[in-house]
């Protein structure tokens, strides 16, 4: 991380600086250019962006974790989860600041800490196992099928947009409300924005079954790395 930050003039400035850049230019589009932000917009903005970011940056760094470690890979036999898995502590670990930056922030926009944070542990944890069953699978992908880390941008791009980041997923038609059921950060988001804005507890039935799903993929996600870990030294070496 330190290594990470250092190629930088702002260093670790920059895990805080980019959601709140992101935040202005979507305020600045939809919220003054369209008018369609609601008085809430800034912190329900924010909300949204900073727990995207933990999950786009953990996918995204995964990705590569395994293609630019070929290498280490070639000369060493190791169990390969070990790579993606450095990311995403990583990862995890600047979304802890950032967090806790927006934490403090919402406080000051007027939404102090309630009782309804108890269920923070709860929604972080399964949006942990979220980003780490998709970042197993990116990183498992790519050294496969390159082609994939060209188009994981516009994928990401295409989820965050269809996240109900930037709008209420009630104000959409019922028929893209069904289609956008399947998007699980859909409902996490929903869940930090219910906890961190609204005083309420989340929609812990629907938090379960996306909680148990994710859990089926990330197990499934470690079961196939371990049966692979032996073959992608073989498919480094072939591209």
């Amino acid at each position: 991380m330190r290594s990470e930050a250092s190629k930088t003039y702002l260093s670790f400035l920059w895990w805080i600086i980019e959601p709140i850049f992101s935040m202005a230019i979507y305020y600045f589009i939809f919220g003054v250019v369209f008018q369609r932000g609601t008085e809430d917009f800034i912190p329900f903005l924010l909300v949204g962006l900073v727990v995207w970011q933990w999950f786009a940056q953990c996918v995204n760094h995964c990705s590569a974790a395994i293609t630019q470690n070929h290498a280490l890979i070639s000369q060493v036999n190791f169990p390969k989860v070990v790579l993606p898995s450095i990311n995403i502590v990583m990862d995890t670990f600047k979304f802890s600041i950032v967090f806790s930056l927006l934490l403090i922030g919402l406080w000051v926009m007027g939404y102090p800490p309630t009782l309804s944070y108890i269920y923070l542990p709860l929604i972080l944890g399964v949006q942990f196992l979220l980003n780490y069953a998709c970042g197993l699978i990116a990183s498992m992908l790519i050294p496969f099928i390159p082609d994939l880390s060209n188009l994981l941008p516009h994928l990401l791009r295409l989820g965050m947009y269809g996240s109900g980041i930037l709008y209420t997923v009630s104000s959409l038609p019922e028929s893209a409300q069904n289609i956008l059921t399947y998007n699980p950060m859909i409902w996490i988001i929903q869940s930090y924005r219910d906890v961190l804005m609204y005083n309420q507890a989340p929609d812990i039935f629907n938090l379960a079954i996306y909680g148990c799903a994710v859990l089926t993929l990330y197990t499934l996600a470690r079961l196939l790395m371990n049966k692979l870990n032996p073959v992608f030294a073989r498919a480094l070496m072939q591209r």
